[in-house]
């Protein structure tokens, strides 16, 4: 063999390395909520959105990983950030890095112009190998009762791929059942409802705790909001554990990946992309 030979060879191996490591390992879906005004008690509202670090936390460990992040929200539009949520303490104190992750999410495909939920369902779901559902207040008015996200949902359930969801986020897996619609018009009501075919019945989780929501109710200056997300949860048959208020927190079972709270943001990026890895092939 010439070294001319020897040389191109090496050359060849290179690229193809190169090439394997460009290529992504797949692309994510994020689902985001629509809408930014909640409803509270007595007809008032409450300017809401996704928040920054448990959006762009999770997609900064997701990209660094290989994966491609590709948006949806109910309407394919743009989704609103809580401005509340933009603020260092939700970045241990670092004002720069919370600057990083907001022109991470920024220069995210389709930040401004996402997939709609009819449009991804239309399409092939196999093609995406999981599902991010960051949090903020935001789904609790369209994703927690929502037939599409709940058909989104039964997908990832039934082939075994990541479902990871953040704070509020895991609201959003009570659309899963056979009304969700239903179900939360009798949560907002004060009723104690039975939720009925829900895919995540029994399975170990959690979401944002009594203590949490107690405290953001605290800030609005005698408003309340509809109904508590963790005492929906365990209506509905979800196995729920928390650890103390603003502690982080996350919990896996099965496919399933749930965060607590705001700081829970670094540990749920990472158990998804660990299970990630533990879905593709080898």
């Amino acid at each position: 063999m010439t070294k001319i030979t020897r040389l191109a060879m090496a050359v060849t191996g290179a690229l193809l390395c190169a090439s394997a490591i460009a290529a992504p390992k797949g692309e994510v879906l994020v689902l985001l909520s629509s809408e930014n005004r909640l409803p509270l008690q007595d007809g008032k509202q409450y300017p809401t959105g996704y928040y920054l670090n448990e959006f762009g936390v999770p997609a900064d460990h997701l990209l660094k990983a290989g994966y491609k992040l590709v948006l949806v929200t109910p309407k394919g539009n743009a989704p609103s950030v809580d401005e509340r949520s933009v603020d260092p303490q939700y970045f241990a104190g670092d004002a720069t890095e919370m600057k990083r992750i907001q022109q991470l999410v920024a220069s995210l495909p389709g930040i401004d112009d996402t997939l709609s939920l009819k449009e991804v369902l239309a399409g092939d779901l196999d093609h995406y190998a999981g599902l991010l559902i960051p949090g903020g207040h935001a789904p609790l008015i369209d994703l927690a009762n929502n037939p599409e996200v709940g058909a989104l949902l039964r997908h990832f359930h039934q082939s075994g791929k990541p479902t990871a969801a953040i704070c509020h986020g895991p609201i959003s897996l009570l659309s899963a059942q056979a009304d969700p619609a239903a179900y939360q018009a009798a949560l907002a009501r004060g009723e104690k409802p039975a939720a009925k075919n829900w895919i995540y019945q029994g399975y170990r989780m959690t979401i944002f705790a009594n203590a949490e929501e107690q405290v953001f109710e605290s800030s609005l200056k005698g408003d309340r909001i509809l109904f508590y997300p963790a005492r929906a949860m365990e209506g509905a048959g979800g196995n729920m554990s928390y650890a103390p208020a603003w502690n982080p927190n996350v919990v896996v079972d099965r496919e399933l990946i749930t965060g607590q709270n705001p700081f829970s943001d670094h540990e749920l990026g990472k158990a998804l992309v660990s299970k990630l890895g533990e879905a593709r092939p080898h």
